[in-house]
Formats: C-alpha cells, structure tokens, sequence
C-alpha cells in the first residue's frame, strides 16, 4: 500500500517525533510512504542528515516533503491518507481524495483513558464519501498499540551488557557524564517542559545519601539547577532520536515529556517520571490519572509522578525521596520491566495501522501503488 501522513508541528519535538517514527516504521514494513510536515526544521533537529531547506527528499525509504506542495499533489489510487492529531488535511488534497478509492485515517493522540477503547477504528463518515477511521494508540489489546521496531528491547538488553559510564560517555561526548568514580550514583535524565517544578526536584536529588548525575540535553541546563551536595548537573548535547534509546537505557530514572519520549522511555523498562502535555482547565491531569490506573506504579511512585504535574514543588522534594527508598524503588523497577514485557506481547503500532488498513480499504483498491 502508499502512505501519505501529514503533520503539522504543534507539541514542540513530539509531533514530529511520533510522525517520523511511524513513516519509517511503515516504510520497514515494505510500504511506500510520503510524510509531509509543515516545520521541517523541527525535524531536522531530531534527524541530522535531514536537510530542513530541501522541498522534497527521502531518507530511510521515507519521502519527506514540505507541507505547502501538497495542494499540488494528489494521493495514489487506493493509497491511504493519515491524518496525526486532527492536523486537518491541505483542501485540494482532500478534494482529490473522492473517487480514488483512498482510505482515510484519524491518528490520535495517545491516551489510556477507558473510552478510547471503544472509539478506535470506528468509521467516521466523510461528505466527499471517502472512507474515514479512527484509530487511537494505546495501552490494551482494544486499542493501537505503540511504535515499536522489532529489534528494539533486544538492542536495549544487548546494550546493559556494556559499561555504562562508557556509553554515556561515548553517547554525550562529556568525560564527566558519569566518571568512573561514580559508576554508583543515581543517573538521572531530565527532559521536561520549561515549567517543571526544579526546585522541589533539585531539594529532593541534593539530599539523597548517595551521588546523582542529573543530565540535562540542550546547550545548557535550566537556569533552576545548580550543583548541591552529592547532586551534578550535567549538560549534555542535543542526541538526535536515533540515539536517544541509548540515551535513556543508560540512566536508573527517566523523566520524560509528551508522548513520543514516554514510549520510548516504557521501552527502556526502567523507573520513568512523565510530564504530560497541559491542557485548560488541567484536562491533562485526567488523562495522567488514566494512564496511571494502568500503570499500576508503587504508591509513591505514582505520588511523585502527581506532583511534577501539579507543578508542586514541595510535593516533589517530599515524594521523591520515598520513590527512590526501599522496597518502593525495587518494586518501581520491576514493575517497569513487567509492563514493558506485557506491552511487547502485542503487535506494535505500525503493524496493527497496517493490518487495519488492509482489512479496510475499499472494494476494488489497488494492493500496491508506489510514487513515482
């Protein structure tokens, strides 16, 4: 099959993050794939070889194409068209949709919320008559799945076999990543939104007993953070996403934002802090509720993971430190291994969006049409 996806860049990396995933994901598995995105630059961040100046190019099977060419486009007969998170399609493309049996799908966002289980993969009629598709990522088997490639928990074990003062090094190109005299402490990865609440987490990391290597990506650490007690921070380069597993598999603790690093951050299988994506009147906290439920973290993990959320920093200094003692950080690490484990049971996202749509796609479509 052809796979047109269109993105449009609203949740900083994230969007692109999980759009790029998906097109390369879909491309592994043999399909012919167009990924068109109105902020190539964003892209390029995460994709060093991609050239953000460039109309059209392809890369790992993928062609990625600037948004505006769109209009001047029009999808294969019988190709699918994926919608991300209700970006709502260019109209002349839209328009050139009827009559070629297309199928059309609503990729959303992703949400362990109970109702979605529902929702997914119910049809939404379209006045131009093209077939149209919910389809939600998730958490259970009545849902999407998650993107994951078919190597990845075997690349994440192989890696657990090496020195890890030696990958940080190597991955950050920092000597003092994490130094040989601390191959003990607590490494710590922060990657959070701009309105974390720092304070209560510097407070909380500064008065543990043992050393903690806070790394922080970007050109330099929040203004917030400073070296106190056993607590360094560490500013580490920006690591494009196809090293950002390795990243994340070389720390105890992750915290993490939106959703393409919570996924990859589940797939690492360690202990992981998420910071979801604010939303008026604290819809978000809801949703964190929800994802929560199935998470099924020890009740202080699940305290914390409340508090950097509720932007409280004196709940975070206090939460912290009783996640990370015994038996709550034991019983938090292995419930990260657990639930990995359950969630590699099931088919991942690209696969079950492929399945869906050949199951789907309209009497008398072509089986294969590639672009030209």
């Amino acid at each position: 099959m052809s796979f047109d996806l269109f993105c449009r860049v609203v949740d900083n990396f994230g969007d692109a993050g999980v759009c790029w995933r998906l097109a390369r994901r879909l491309a592994a598995l043999g399909q012919s794939v167009r990924l068109w995105i109105d902020r190539p630059e964003v892209l390029a961040r995460l994709l060093p070889a991609l050239d953000a100046q460039a109309a059209v190019q392809t890369l790992d099977g993928v062609q990625i194409s600037a948004w505006d060419r769109a209009g001047q486009a029009r999808p294969p007969r019988g190709g699918v068209v994926i919608e991300a998170f209700a970006c709502a399609l260019p109209p002349a493309f839209e328009a050139a949709m009827a009559g070629r049996d297309c199928l059309w799908i609503n990729l959303e966002y992703l949400s362990a919320e109970p109702w979605v289980e529902g929702c997914h993969g119910l049809p939404s009629p379209q006045t131009n008559g093209v077939p149209k598709f919910f389809f939600f990522p998730g958490f259970t088997p009545a849902t999407g799945g998650l993107l994951r490639e078919p190597d990845l928990l075997a690349r994440h074990e192989a890696a657990q076999a090496q020195d890890r003062g030696e990958r940080l090094r190597a991955l950050t190109g920092r000597a003092d990543a994490l130094p040989p005299a601390d191959d003990d402490a607590l490494t710590v990865l922060l990657f959070c939104y701009p309105d974390a609440p720092l304070a209560g987490l510097q407070a909380a990391l500064a008065g543990l007993e043992r050393p903690v290597r806070l790394l922080s990506p970007g050109d330099r650490p929040p203004a917030a953070l400073r070296d106190r007690g056993g607590l360094r921070i560490v500013s580490i380069p920006f690591v494009p996403q196809a090293r950002f597993d390795e990243l994340l598999g070389c720390c105890d603790l992750n915290f993490v934002r939106g959703e393409d690093s919570l996924v990859r951050a589940l797939w690492a299988g360690s202990p992981l802090v998420w910071q979801i994506y604010r939303q008026a009147k604290d819809a978000h906290l809801d949703k964190l509720e929800a994802w929560l439920d199935r998470a099924r973290w020890p009740a202080p993990a699940a305290e914390l993971i409340r508090a950097w959320n509720r932007l409280d920093d004196a709940a975070v200094a206090r939460a912290l430190p009783a996640a990370l003692a015994e038996p709550a950080w034991s019983d938090w690490r292995a419930r990260s291994r657990t639930w990995c484990a359950e969630l590699a049971d099931r088919p991942d996202l690209g696969q079950d969006l492929l399945d869906f749509c050949l199951r789907n796609r309209p009497h008398g479509a072509p089986s294969v049409r590639m672009y030209s």
